[in-house]
């Protein structure tokens, strides 16, 4: 299972992990995933998706419906 967001297309990123003597080890930076439902007025049903807070944002401002169409558009909601 792949940690992307499906509204924003957010993915795991890799960097460093900085000790106070500056050596550097290798680390991952996860995005803030959470899997929740949405309800869909349009097609009276409920959908499941993996998104990240700032996901659930967008879809708080432009609507359900707009941000599938443009995670669809982007290519980040395969359905």
């Amino acid at each position: 299972m792949s940690r992307i967001c499906e509204i924003t297309g957010k993915k795991v990123i890799s960097g460093n992990n900085v000790s106070h003597s500056h050596h550097k080890t290798r680390r991952k930076f996860y995005p803030n995933l959470h899997t929740k439902k949405f309800y869909i007025p349009e097609e009276d049903r409920y959908i499941t998706l993996k998104v990240t807070a700032a996901g659930m944002r967008t879809i708080d401002k432009k609507g359900i419906s707009t941000a599938l169409k443009d995670a669809r558009e982007k290519g980040f909601l395969a359905k």
